[in-house]
Parts: structure tokens; sequence; C-alpha cells
């Protein structure tokens, strides 16, 4: 049982997921709120065109992937605001564009393919201490962000509309909430790969809302659900020899199989009511948020 553990690989391994699913599993409750679950799977796949892009102008990873996954958000938010495109439509447009251009300099520089197979599908064995310090330096600035704008964001992630009549500065919540989804989505690669970090990002959160109706209980139980999946994941993935990123992932999808089992059952022999609010609905009580 503790075999793996004598590897310095698989401990950086093991910590990086740990740190990313519950990563993935707080900033997921935003997104999932915000209904914007696609833009998880969008968005990976336009930073990995930036990834692909910062490799041949021989830019820093973290910080080019950062730059092009925030600008590709930025991008989708403006366009979004424009009544005529939906939300889904700029995502798609913007991010399969990005993606296809990663896919055309692969093609063309054929040197590095194989490096970015880890991209693509997660590898714990590529997993550095830099990596592992880029996951700390993110998890720990999403904390303190989410923590000091958190009745702007939740107020702005509830009910946009109602927010800025009040004086938040939307614009700017969604312009670092954009930050924060590309940063998450960057350091998450290495360890889920592209295909894979949506799932990471909605499944987690999306337990938790099966399981509770406070929001903060939600918070607390998507991370957790998050880094215990990582961490499950990623020591079975060892023994049964598969990639990281499907094994967190296909751990995920059974527990929510479990909850929603445990759930509809529990619903039928105790009937409830109550329902926490999604982004777009109308909430007379939203003001309270700030007080």
């Amino acid at each position: 049982m503790l075999e793996p553990f004598q590897y310095d690989f698989f401990v950086r391994g093991l910590l990086a997921a740990t740190l990313v699913g519950g990563l993935c599993g707080l900033i997921g409750v935003y997104v999932v709120l915000r209904r914007m679950s696609y833009i998880g799977h969008g968005l990976a796949h336009a930073i990995f065109g930036g990834a692909v892009v910062s490799y041949v102008m021989s830019i820093n990873f973290f910080i080019g992937g950062s730059l092009w996954g925030f600008l590709s958000a930025l991008l989708i938010t403006l366009t979004t605001r424009k009544r005529k495109i939906g939300a889904d439509a700029a995502i798609g447009i913007i991010t399969t564009a990005s993606f296809a251009l990663g896919v055309a300099l692969i093609s063309r520089f054929r040197t590095f393919t194989r490096s970015f197979d880890a991209a693509l599908f997660g590898n714990i064995n590529g997993v550095s201490q830099g990596d592992l310090l880029a996951i700390i330096v993110v998890a720990a600035a999403t904390v303190i962000i989410l923590f000091l704008g958190y009745k702007l964001i939740l107020f702005t992630t509830f009910d946009e509309e109602v927010a800025r009549f009040y004086g938040v500065p939307t614009g700017w919540v969604d312009t670092m909430f954009s930050l924060v989804l590309a940063a998450t989505i960057v350091v998450s690669m290495q360890v889920l790969g592209v295909t894979l970090i949506a799932a990471a990002i909605v499944i987690p959160p999306v337990v938790a809302r099966l399981m509770t109706d406070s929001f903060k209980d939600m918070v607390v139980l998507s991370t957790g659900i998050g880094a215990a999946c990582g961490l499950i994941g990623i020591y079975v993935s060892y023994f049964i020899d598969v990639s990281s990123g499907a094994s967190v992932v296909l751990f995920s999808a059974l527990l929510f199989v479990l909850a929603l089992v445990y759930t509809n059952l529990k619903g039928r022999l105790f009937p409830s009511t109550g329902a926490l609010p999604s982004r777009g609905s109308r909430n007379p009580s939203s003001s309270d948020l700030l007080e």
C-alpha cells in the first residue's frame, strides 16, 4: 500500500493533484453557479493553443498560458455582453480557434509533439518542483482573492444586474475572476490534461450542490471533494496504470453517481424544499449580501 510513496515523482504528483483538485473544486463553485460550466472546457483548449505559442516563442509556459487564457476569457466576457451572441457560441468560437492554432503549430513544428502529451491527458511523472511551486502560489492567491472579494464575487455571481445597480464594479469582478480561472487551468494541465480539466472543475461543485443548499457549505464541500478526488485518483492510477487525469475524473464521476443515488433516495424518504439561487435568478434579498 505504501510502495508508491518511495518515489519522489509520485509524492510530488500526489501533492500536486490534491492541491489542483481542491483548487478546481473551489473555483468550480463560482463557474457552476454562473452557469458557465462549458468555459472550463473551452478555456483549457484555448490555453493549449497559448502553450504551444509560448513554446514556439520560447516564453515561460505559465506566463504565456496564463496571459493567453486571461485574454481569451476577457474576450469571451466582452463578446457575451453583445445580446445577439450567447456565451456558449462565444466560448465555442474563441476557444476552438485557439486550440486549432495550437494543433496547426504542432503539425508545423513536429519536433516537440511528444512534450504536449501530458498537456492533453495529464501525466504525474512530469510534475516538477517548479510545477508544484506554481500550483501552491496559484492556490494561495486564489484563496486570498476569493476571501477578500467574497461578497462582491458572490453578489455578482447570483445577480449581476442587481449588483451593478448597487455599485458593485462587476466589470472588474469578472476580470479578476477570469484571471483566477485562467491561472487555475494553466497549473492544472500537467496533472489533469486539457481534455479533462472541465470535469474536475464541474463535478465537485455539482456533487456538493446535491448534498447541500448552503453556499458556504457548498464551497467547503466542493473544495474537499476536489482535493479527495485528486488524492485518491492519483493513488489509484499508480496501481491500475492509467493516465492521472482520467483516474481523477473517473473517481469524481463515481462520487457524482453515488451522490445522485443518495439524494434521490433521501428526497423520497424525506421530502424538502429549498434551492440555492444561481446567476440570473431574481432574489429580492440579494442586496443583503453586501451588508
